[in-house]
């Protein structure tokens, strides 16, 4: 009916009455998996359920990565993926980065997260958002984090106090794996939790958008202290260089004064703090 419909109409109708089945059929994609999340729309808008998103989401990254430090030591022809091969972390390295996570996430981030919480109460709208606008928002929101924590790293290494003070904490460890991630201090953890947490607000985002772009900004993050350099790595993904993934960011806990920027490489290009990563 509806192709009929758009056959029997003037040409400028058709153009709109296609524009707006094309718009249908984008958010139709994201419209299951939203009435999914909203079944759950009690646990949704508890004051809980940002801190238990986020743990539960940086330990489902962590996971794999974890197996594969065990693995790797005995499997060679994983050990060959490992960036710094003769460096291993041991169980006694992992725990404590561990027990800081579930401090920080218990202690500081749950208060902050009631907070806002309690001055603003989560919405959950009916519609899903087009598929093109979320991919669309959750590279916007990618780039500027991207900026900001590069401006703020490059600060926190120029200043001599800033590093001994807030940042050296995460640069304990000189050759990283996944736990390293959030391994830091409570000053970074809240500057970088803000960072992740305005951009959505700013681009007023749709709940599910800001929902994926948490799970991608901690996926990738994760991934860049993996300490791997695999063959479906993002940086192989992402063509020209533009992007800089686990090397990038292995070198620069091991140099210290490079490639500051956490995801692409062109902030780094243009300050002239980039390095060139060859794993292994």
């Amino acid at each position: 009916a509806s192709c009929r419909a758009l056959m029997n109409c003037s040409l400028p109708h058709r153009v709109l009455l296609g524009s707006l089945m094309e718009g249908q059929r984008d958010r139709l994609c994201l419209q299951s998996l939203w009435d999914f999340v909203t079944t759950q729309e009690p646990l949704i808008k508890s004051p809980f359920f940002p801190v238990l998103f986020s743990f539960t989401a940086y330990m489902a990254f962590c996971l794999p990565y974890i197996a594969l430090d065990f693995l790797s030591i005995r499997l060679p022809d994983l050990r060959k993926y490992k960036i710094q091969p003769q460096n291993y972390p041991s169980l006694g390295m992992m725990v404590p980065c561990i027990i800081q996570s579930v401090y920080h996430h218990v202690v500081l981030i749950f208060p902050v997260t009631f907070l806002h919480w309690y001055w603003r109460p989560m919405h959950l709208p009916v519609m899903a958002p087009e598929l093109p606008e979320v991919l669309l928002q959750v590279a916007v929101c990618l780039l500027l984090f991207d900026f900001e924590y590069f401006l703020w790293h490059l600060l926190h290494h120029k200043v001599p106090w800033l590093y001994k003070t807030f940042h050296k904490v995460h640069h304990k460890h000189v050759s990283t794996f996944a736990l390293t991630t959030q391994y830091s201090s409570v000053w970074e953890l809240l500057s970088l939790g803000f960072f992740a947490a305005i951009n959505p607000l700013l681009l007023g985002c749709h709940p599910l958008t800001e929902m994926i772009f948490f799970l991608v900004n901690i996926g990738l993050s994760v991934e860049d202290h993996s300490g791997y350099d695999l063959p479906w790595s993002t940086h192989r993904l992402v063509p020209f260089g533009l992007y800089g993934g686990a090397p990038h960011h292995d070198l620069h806990h091991l140099k210290f004064k490079s490639n500051y920027a956490p995801y692409f490489t062109h902030w780094d290009k243009l300050f002239g703090t980039f390095m060139e990563s060859h794993s292994n």
